[in-house]
């Protein structure tokens, strides 16, 4: 089967289980949390074959942009409905299925360069801990501006809508610095493993990746600190988590696009 089609079942799938979750966020609509999972694993079934194409038309030492978006978005889809079992994270699932499903269809158009040489298993122990460290903290962001839209909603005596779906502020906060403390053991074993198995992590077309994964992860870490010594939360714990993800979103996929997308052909 071609990939467009199964993306865009994923796509309306993933569509279909973020529209109830925000309708239930909205209080529209009762709570189905069974559903939102049984749509977003759907999704998930339709997107893995179109990362599996993607990842086979790159068989280069790293997946290409088009592979690293399916992938890493698959896996987020993955890690949000595995975490949703456990811990009131599916609310997280109005942002990151729609952009997962967006990010599918944007993929099956883009270029995939092939590559020249194949995965040792300590560049693929690299690779798989940052889609991990991506996915993980990406989840986190998003966890992020629900902390900010209820902590803006309670400092103006909001009490209705969205708030009252949402978990107590405590819980939220406690949510989102357990998603960053996963996300920063990922990323120090995907710098870690990079410097031990990759030939150099300053070469030109990794200098930038690795610049700015050290600057995003030195962001994560005066965070995490700064709450435990100083009481860092609310909305200045949300700007810093937000600020870090940015970094990392240029790091991961900036130099990807500009290389493979703008700067093709010439």
């Amino acid at each position: 089967m071609q990939a467009l089609p199964l993306a865009i079942m994923a796509f309306v799938l993933y569509l279909g289980a973020a529209s109830w979750q925000g309708l239930t966020l909205m209080r529209r609509v009762p709570p189905r949390a069974a559903l939102v999972r049984v749509l977003g694993l759907m999704g998930l079934l339709f997107h893995v074959p179109v990362a599996a194409k993607l990842l086979g038309q790159t068989p280069g030492l790293l997946p290409g942009l088009s592979a690293s978006a399916v992938i890493v978005t698959a896996l987020m889809v993955f890690l949000l409905l595995t975490v949703s079992l456990a811990k009131p994270v599916l609310n997280i699932a109005v942002g990151l299925f729609p952009l997962s499903g967006a990010a599918l269809l944007l993929a099956v158009g883009l270029p995939s360069p092939a590559g020249s040489s194949g995965m040792t298993p300590g560049i693929a122990l690299h690779a798989i801990s940052s889609a991990l460290a991506f996915g993980v903290l990406v989840i986190a962001a998003m966890q992020a501006v629900l902390l900010g839209v209820q902590n803006q909603a309670l400092r103006h005596h909001h009490t209705r809508g969205v708030v009252q779906a949402l978990p107590p502020l405590t819980t939220m906060e406690r949510l989102l610095f357990e998603l960053i403390w996963a996300g920063m053991a990922m990323l120090t074993l995907s710098i870690v493993s990079g410097f031990v198995f990759l030939d150099s992590m300053f070469a030109q077309h990794l200098a930038h990746k690795t610049i700015l994964s050290l600057a995003a992860w030195v962001i994560f870490a005066i965070l995490l600190i700064s709450h435990h010594i100083l009481g860092w939360r609310g909305m200045r714990a949300v700007r810093w988590t937000l600020g870090g993800c940015a970094v990392l979103l240029l790091a991961y996929f900036g130099s990807k696009f500009v290389l493979e997308v703008l700067l093709r052909g010439n």
